[in-house]
């Protein structure tokens, strides 16, 4: 491999003599190469910039819907239900009045949104470890993290559990609410909800939890003693409530089978007395 030239040289003449030269100008001084300037690194050398710890951080913004129920828990907590204005939770969301019309049309149904929001706080949950366990283990595991999930909002859930209770419209209003909350609460728990018994085993979780939420609202307890021991007594009683009820299906069942029959037979001859009453062309 033949090795990279140096740089060329430049070639000078050789000088006059001194005496064709002027006394008073010096030998030329040898010319010297241009430095090279400062360019400064490419840009794609440099550094990347690193990223902002508190962009990164910072939760993400909640819709518009969750801006109105946390707003209006925060007022909850601070003050009386009755005082509680549409125009108060349109402002504490910062949200315009129509805005939030679009989205509830009470502050009923915003408190119904509360429920959705508990909702899928528990269903993204993990239960696959309670596949196996007995029943009443895996619904007390899936409303056991309901309270969790509830936790944030006790202050304001105990506000308005004391102001509600002496208003029956709005009491059945939020339980058909909870029907529908507590339908996938026993679907998560593998329990069934349709079928002759479905309604009662919905209705009666319900009202269960309903009163297990009243001790749980009071129970300062860390560990939630009392909570889990309703809770369990609750569960017990329901699964004897349902047993009974077994048992009523299963014994009247003939009775349900000869009426039946009755209504069916009596269908058939109004059906035929009906055609005899018809005009003949």
């Amino acid at each position: 491999m033949t090795e990279p030239k140096g740089p060329t040289k430049r070639t000078r003449k050789a000088p006059a003599p001194a005496a064709s030269l002027p006394p008073e100008m010096p030998p030329a001084a040898p010319e010297m190469p241009p430095a090279a300037p400062d360019v400064p690194p490419a840009a794609s050398e440099a550094p990347p910039a690193a990223p902002d710890v508190e962009e990164m951080a910072a939760p993400p913004k909640p819709s518009a819907r969750e801006a109105a129920v946390e707003a209006l828990m925060r007022l909850a907590a601070e003050q009386p239900w009755s005082d509680i204005e549409v125009s108060d939770i349109a402002r504490e969301s910062e949200l315009s009045l129509a805005e939030l019309r679009e989205l509830f049309p009470s502050k009923g149904a915003v408190l119904g949104g509360l429920a959705r929001i508990i909702d899928r706080k528990v269903l993204e949950g993990d239960g696959t470890d309670l596949a196996d366990e007995p029943t009443r283990e895996r619904l007390f595991d899936v409303l056991m993290r309901r309270l969790d999930a509830m936790s944030p909002y006790r202050p304001a859930l105990r506000r308005i559990s004391y102001a509600l209770r002496g208003d029956p419209f709005s009491v059945l209003a939020l339980n058909g609410v909870m029907l529908n909350s507590h339908r996938y609460m026993m679907a998560a728990a593998g329990i069934d909800t349709e079928g002759p018994l479905g309604q009662l085993k919905l209705q009666g979780v319900v009202i269960a939890f309903a009163r297990v939420t009243q001790v749980w609202l009071d129970d300062e307890d860390p560990a939630l003693a009392r909570t889990m021991a309703r809770l369990d007594k609750e569960i017990r009683n329901g699964e004897r409530l349902m047993e009974r009820a077994e048992d009523v299906r299963r014994l009247t069942a003939p009775l349900r089978a000869i009426g039946r029959s009755l209504l069916d037979r009596r269908s058939r001859s109004d059906r035929d007395e009906g055609l005899r009453d018809e005009p003949t062309a």
